[in-house]
């Protein structure tokens, strides 16, 4: 899924120019329906039983995308109703508007008028920046959750949240867990590799847990 961030990857020299009032816009809009402080997970096994059964769920939030030197702060969107995806990224006053579509098979992804196509993201990022990128684990960080088919190291809070996790040579950490009735969800979420020198900051998180979204 990381292929929706192709556009910002690419193109992040507009970033100084617009960090600063998006900053303005998530200050204002930072308070509002947030989710109680997460409660202790008691069971961490049932905790992930349960996340690893939510199908459908929606995300809204600002994900802060750093490349080497440069950064960009798109507002994100993101609905998933199981193995389906629809993903908008965009700046300030809807500039720069891109959209994602994915399912098991094909990825698509549109911006600034051009369409690009790949029967996955990890193939998608592969054409489009020349290097590979384990981009399917995202939709199971983002929940809090380790990817299958791939050991992961966990680390614990004291009250047993998972608060860091490496995994296939990524580091993720977890903030400020908010309550969703019984699951926690992270309100940020930090993926990062150091020695490629790619960051990936998901802050301002507000979860909608349903199979129906506005």
């Amino acid at each position: 899924m990381i292929s929706f961030f192709l556009p910002y990857i690419g193109n992040l020299q507009q970033a100084a120019r617009t960090f600063n009032c998006l900053t303005l816009f998530l200050v204002l809009g930072s308070c509002a329906n947030v989710a109680p402080r997460a409660i202790e997970n008691v069971i961490w096994d049932q905790q992930r039983m349960l996340l690893e059964d939510l199908g459908a769920w929606q995300l809204r939030g600002r994900v802060n995308v750093a490349y080497k030197d440069e950064n960009d702060t798109p507002r994100i969107r993101w609905q998933q109703q199981d193995t389906t995806y629809n993903i908008r990224l965009w700046g300030t006053f809807n500039v720069g508007m891109t959209v994602i579509e994915g399912r098991p098979g094909l990825v698509t992804m549109e911006h600034d008028g051009e369409l690009f196509r790949a029967a996955s993201p990890e193939d998608l990022i592969l054409q489009q920046l020349g290097y590979e990128l384990p981009v399917s684990y995202l939709e199971f960080w983002i929940r809090g959750l380790p990817a299958p088919d791939s050991n992961a190291d966990m680390t614990f809070n004291e009250l047993n949240q998972l608060s860091q996790m490496n995994q296939g040579g990524w580091t993720i950490s977890f903030e400020d867990p908010r309550q969703y009735g019984e699951l926690s969800l992270p309100r940020e979420v930090v993926v990062a590799r150091v020695e490629e020198e790619i960051r990936l900051t998901f802050f301002g998180l507000n979860w909608t847990l349903d199979s129906e979204f506005n």
